[in-house]
């Protein structure tokens, strides 16, 4: 399995996710990338995030932003 174009948009959202604060969600505007966009349906789809353009993260979607910004950090520093 390879990390399609889909899968990293979808990575870059999960990464801006605030873990410190869980009431704090993100807000996807209609003037964003079509990549976003499409990337905060996907992640809406998936159940991930409780709103098609952003919102907050549900309990799957916080256990993927860990491990997206895990990984993340991990990347960079190796």
């Amino acid at each position: 399995m390879a990390f399609t174009h889909e899968l990293v948009a979808e990575l870059e959202l999960l990464a801006l996710y605030d873990l410190e604060n869980t009431q704090a969600g993100l807000k996807i505007h209609n003037d964003a990338s079509t990549e976003a966009v499409a990337a905060a349906q996907r992640l809406h789809a998936k159940g991930l995030i409780d709103q098609p353009d952003g919102g907050y993260l549900t309990s799957l979607g916080l256990d993927a932003a860990e491990h997206a910004q895990v990984l993340l950090n991990i990347l960079k520093t190796a």
